[in-house]
């Protein structure tokens, strides 16, 4: 069943107004009306099963015929930190992390970044990201859309991440000694415990990722110095050096496949075949 997203979902005896982009796309495009029924989401969380009792060319009137349950939320928060990528590239890492699951895309620049913003520029850009987020959210049944934060230069990132309880690792492609696949087996995100009479069997571990994934002409050493000493671990991705873009997108889908939910296991259970039984 198609998806629909607005803001805010405003209801009224049960009916509920629908204008701007999403309406067109309803009656423009897809050519909708009266008695198609879809799925309402807001920005929220709520979603409702509609259908639609009038349409026009700037409005759809819709019945909220039911509320839908949320889909869970992931195991793992992750925040991707990505330097500014020219235009194409940046809406892909948007469009594709947000699909994936991320939480939080802090876009920042740094010393090598080509692509310049200046505030009423990002401004704009952000809008924009928020529309390719919003649509990715429909597309892959996401609670709410991904959070954009604002723009901040790699020492404001560094400084503002630096507290933060995660795991935390930057991108570099001249690290040789540690790679991501590594890190993130020796970090396991739900350890089991001995149970206790009162509090049964108890989980521990990362429940939240950071990553730093720089622009195209990658980190000078002052930064992954920097960034090291506010608890960031540089990593590799093994032998392969990939595109800004595809960085980002990789780095989120593996986490995902090894802490989060892209399976339909259950991660606060331990794996079939453990050696731990209570």
């Amino acid at each position: 069943m198609r998806r629909f997203f607005v803001e805010e979902i405003e209801a009224k005896d049960g009916l509920c107004t629908i204008r701007g982009s999403e309406a067109k796309h309803m009656t423009r495009v897809l050519r909708m009306g009266r008695g198609d029924r879809f799925i309402l989401i807001d920005g929220k969380g709520a979603r409702f099963r509609a259908i639609i009792e009038s349409a026009g060319r700037r409005e759809v009137l819709v019945t909220l015929e039911k509320p839908l349950p949320e889909p869970p939320p992931s195991p793992v928060e992750i925040t991707l930190c990505q330097a500014l990528l020219k235009s194409r590239a940046m809406d892909y890492v948007i469009e594709k992390t947000s699909e994936l699951g991320v939480h939080r895309i802090l876009p920042f620049s740094s010393e090598r970044t080509v692509v310049r913003l200046n505030k009423e520029r990002f401004a704009n850009k952000k809008q924009h990201w928020r529309e390719i987020a919003h649509s990715a959210a429909k597309q892959s049944d996401r609670k709410v859309p991904v959070e954009i934060g604002p723009l901040s230069s790699f020492e404001e990132l560094v400084g503002r991440t630096r507290a933060e309880d995660a795991l935390k690792i930057i991108l570099w492609e001249e690290e040789m000694a540690t790679d991501l696949m590594g890190v993130l087996r020796g970090s396991p995100p739900f350890t089991p415990t001995l149970p206790s009479p009162s509090r049964g069997r108890v989980w521990e571990g990362v429940k939240n990722f950071i990553g730093i994934v720089g622009p195209e002409g990658g980190f000078s050493e002052k930064e992954v110095r920097a960034a090291g000493e506010a608890g960031f671990a540089s990593v590799s991705l093994g032998q392969r050096v990939l595109r800004a873009e595809t960085a980002a997108i990789t780095i989120v889908a593996i986490v995902q496949y090894e802490w989060g939910d892209l399976s339909f296991s259950d991660p606060t259970k331990p794996a079939s075949g453990s050696a731990y039984s209570p």
